[in-house]
């Protein structure tokens, strides 16, 4: 029988109470801190501008680091760029580009392959969140492509320049919202033109891909010095889901943010998990902040990993 990617009576038999338990716990806690220096180190991040990614660019840059940033917006880009290189004195370079696009995420992961000198951090932390279903000019899902595609082009064009360095942290800029797909990823309905879409559905399934495409890289980096981790930043205030629609930026403006935590707390996990010496040498782990977690039993299954491996080598247009 064709794996279609739902597994539905042997995820139903890995979950556990205790996952959840511990889950609920991790999300009370705060994060270890780092109080390292990181001068002269280069850090590239995703999604720079605002949010997560903004909070985090000027904590490596507080301590020392030079950033490349990879945002969509060139004033908000150069915004970033002066107050970091004027607050911090390091530098802050970046590159525009549109993640929703396959071209776009090709010359960003070819620029910096480019790169002449090692890339010590790379933050994966663009991301979307839509409450209608929209493909890309490729046909691709939207969501799927920027919260997860993307981040994979990039990784796989890097990995071997990655490997030749003898040294690098990835970090997924993930979410416990992987657990929304809970029963597997469709690989026969990767656009979700056979089924109802939401927003939790798709975010679900990108989180969940990005955690299954960890496995493989996780596995191809063993023993090289580089590693990659994946991390639930916390329910922090941040800017995803102004592409929506009226009710959603209402609801999420006076009754979600509300409730949310300032995006310094994820800042500070990321730092510690960039930075700290103790956790050098994990690989394949997932993080709630900085509290290491097991993942929804989908996110652990090799098979469904080297199936969505070959798929995306595919929809990414890489060689193989």
């Amino acid at each position: 029988m064709k794996n279609n990617g739902i597994k539905f009576k042997k995820y139903f038999k890995e979950y556990q109470i205790s996952n959840v338990m511990s889950m609920i716990k991790n999300n009370t806690k705060s994060p270890e801190i780092c109080h390292d220096e990181y001068k002269d180190k280069l850090v590239v991040i995703t999604g720079a501008t605002s949010g997560i990614g903004y909070a985090t660019a000027k904590k490596f840059a507080s301590k020392g680091a030079n950033m490349i940033c990879i945002n969509r917006n060139k004033d908000k880009s150069e915004m970033l760029k002066h107050e970091i290189e004027s607050n911090y004195k390091v530098s802050c370079d970046y590159i525009l580009a549109d993640f929703s696009s396959i071209d776009d995420t090709h010359k960003v992961a070819n620029m910096l392959l480019k790169i002449d000198k090692p890339i010590d951090i790379i933050v994966h932390n663009a991301g979307i969140y839509l409450t209608k279903r929209q493909l890309t000019s490729e046909g691709i899902e939207k969501v799927f492509m920027v919260n997860y595609l993307s981040s994979f082009i990039i990784n796989y064009t890097l990995k071997d320049k990655l490997k030749s360095q003898g040294k690098c942290r990835i970090i997924l800029v993930n979410s416990e919202g992987h657990r929304f797909a809970a029963w597997g990823i469709r690989f026969d309905d990767m656009d979700f033109s056979k089924r109802h879409y939401t927003g939790l559905k798709s975010y679900g399934t990108a989180k969940l891909a990005q955690l299954l495409s960890m496995i493989q890289f996780a596995e191809y980096f063993n023993g090289s010095g580089v590693t990659i981790n994946a991390m639930h930043p916390g329910a922090v205030k941040t800017s995803t889901g102004q592409d929506n629609g009226a009710i959603y930026k209402w609801f999420k403006k006076n009754l979600l943010d509300k409730t949310l935590k300032p995006v310094s707390i994820a800042a500070e996990a990321i730092y510690y998990l960039g930075v700290n010496k103790d956790i050098e040498t994990l690989s394949g782990k997932f993080f709630n902040l900085t509290s290491i977690e097991e993942p929804a039993p989908p996110a652990l299954d090799k098979e469904n990993a080297k199936i969505l491996w070959n798929l995306s080598l595919k929809m990414g247009n890489l060689g193989g």
